[in-house]
């Protein structure tokens, strides 16, 4: 990844975001794409790592890949923005730069338990094929939820 920007900061939800990245690859990228992800939430001043629920939080995926292709089938369109940039939103991903310019998109009210829904968080992926490290991918970021006194 060269570059990553997702404003607002704190991220709204549900809310409009508008995203841009950059990223190239020197070699192809293709299944089995193991995706190993730490999600830590600021709790004072410690960090606390967030356990794998539902898929969500801490979690490994054994095959990126195939999980892409339950989000989208295969023969279905790729979503916008990414279709008109160009973006690939199945593997293999051939090598080379893909750049998405500034995009905005909406971010519908997600069922997050109460202590998830407002703080600090930073996540770190790290991705792999046959066990050879391709990629690593470390942000912070801070969410913000407009329903979060439902929760009391």
């Amino acid at each position: 990844m060269k570059s990553m920007n997702i404003i607002p900061d704190p991220i709204c939800i549900p809310g409009d975001v508008t995203v841009s990245a950059s990223g190239t690859t020197t070699t192809a990228i293709e299944a089995p794409l193991k995706g190993n992800v730490t999600l830590e939430k600021k709790f004072g001043n410690m960090w606390m790592r967030i356990p794998c629920v539902d898929e969500l939080g801490s979690c490994t995926y054994d095959d990126l890949c195939a999980e892409l292709d339950t989000l989208i089938p295969p023969g279905t369109k790729c979503p916008e923005p990414i279709i008109s940039y160009g973006i690939p939103c199945h593997c293999p991903f051939k090598a080379g730069t893909y750049n998405l310019p500034p995009s905005d998109i909406y971010i519908p009210n997600l069922d997050l338990p109460s202590f998830l829904t407002n703080g600090d968080y930073r996540l770190t992926a790290v991705l792999s094929n046959c066990d050879q490290e391709i990629a690593c991918l470390k942000v912070r970021f801070s969410l913000h939820s407009a329903s979060w006194w439902f929760w009391w």
